[in-house]
């Protein structure tokens, strides 16, 4: 793609965005507060994800391969 064709579809993109917030009949000290809100919830989603659901899944795994009968890290099985 060219150079033209991305910073159109950004600025598309960033109109798009916003035309579903309605942040476009804002004055600018509203829209700069509200974009700086936006991005820090973002933000902090994003991290919240990136810190805590690693561990949800491997708790979760651990939960599930206990009530299936999976063999525990450490078990060890005799076989005759």
């Amino acid at each position: 793609m060219d150079v033209k064709r991305v910073k159109d579809y950004i600025y598309w993109l960033y109109y798009q965005y916003l035309l579903v917030t309605c942040s476009y009949v804002l004055e600018p000290w509203e829209q700069s507060m509200f974009h700086t809100i936006t991005v820090t919830v973002v933000a902090m989603v994003v991290y919240t994800a990136y810190v805590f659901v690693p561990i949800h899944v491997r708790l979760a795994l651990e939960f599930f391969s206990q009530i299936f009968g999976a063999q525990p890290d450490g078990a060890v099985s005799v076989a005759n």
